[in-house]
């Protein structure tokens, strides 16, 4: 499977309005009647808001990014499902997660079968000209006045707030990776933090799955310095990420105890026999 890229938006626009979705409800009409997936940068005249385009490509990445996951996960006979429910983990019918891996194909699940928590902040890249019914590629992100996907800072924030009520829903919750799936590099500004948060065990990182979002040379970071943020470039690549995620047991811990009790914990656990039941041992203490 290709990973997202100019032809993937230019099939976004295709099938849109393919399903009786008008142009008004995926461009931006200019002072000079032309329709644009954002305005270009220099554009001084009338602006509209557009929301309608929103709930489109939401729908349509979580799709797209439930088949990607899907071929990931196919030869282990998991499934990649869009849209799953589990208020134990606070993934209700009103905020469900985008994307989980499990062991079945349920919509409705329980923590012990999700094995992997995905959520989307994808959004168009480039910038898209409609006219006589042809869709025309006119430049990429830096040629517009838009902030796509992981670029906005309002994108980053709910998937980092989401993640953290995931995570301190409960303590089930510990033991499932969050991927924070986009289409677009980061911030400067959100480097150290990404990083901050894989380190933390809250996310265990921001993936872009774009590997070309610049039509010219310009900055296009891969990776940030401890892996909170990952530009993957290859399917394999990915494949061998999410194989060495699924592979390994791990576990979400928080605390904020006295050195003397932290002390106490370290002690205890210590005299356990294995490395393994050290830490079972030190995970059971530390939530007490």
């Amino acid at each position: 499977m290709e990973f997202w890229d100019k032809e993937v938006e230019k099939k976004f626009f295709i099938e849109s309005l393919k399903s009786f979705v008008t142009p008004e409800q995926l461009f931006y009409i200019t002072d000079g009647d032309e329709y644009l997936a954002y305005w270009p940068k220099g554009y001084k005249g009338k602006k509209t808001t557009l929301q309608s385009r929103n709930s489109l490509i939401g729908s349509f990445t979580e799709k797209w990014t439930t088949d990607l996951i899907q071929e990931i996960v196919a030869d282990k006979g998991l499934f990649a499902v869009k849209g799953a429910i589990c208020d134990e983990l606070a993934l209700t019918s009103k905020s469900p997660a985008d994307v989980i891996i499990s062991k079945n194909k349920d919509i409705n699940q329980v923590p012990e079968d999700i094995l992997a928590i995905i959520e989307v902040k994808m959004s168009i890249v480039w910038n898209w000209k409609y006219s006589n019914n042809n869709i025309t590629c006119i430049g990429d992100y830096k040629t517009h006045q838009g902030n796509p996907g992981l670029l906005r800072s309002d994108s980053m924030l709910k998937a980092i707030g989401k993640s953290i009520n995931i995570r301190v829903s409960s303590f089930k919750a510990s033991k499932i990776p969050i991927i924070i799936m986009g289409n677009t590099p980061i911030t400067n500004s959100y480097y150290a933090k990404v990083d901050h948060l894989k380190v933390a065990g809250i996310i265990q990182g921001f993936y872009s799955v774009n590997p070309n979002p610049l039509d010219k040379e310009g900055k296009n970071v891969k990776t940030t310095e401890k892996k909170g943020f990952w530009r993957f470039d290859k399917f394999g690549e990915l494949k061998n990420c999410f194989n060495t995620l699924l592979s390994e047991e791990r576990s979400f811990f928080s605390s904020m105890k006295s050195t003397k009790e932290l002390g106490q914990i370290i002690t205890i656990a210590g005299k356990e026999e294995t490395l393994e039941k050290k830490a079972e041992v030190f995970l059971k203490l530390i939530k007490e």
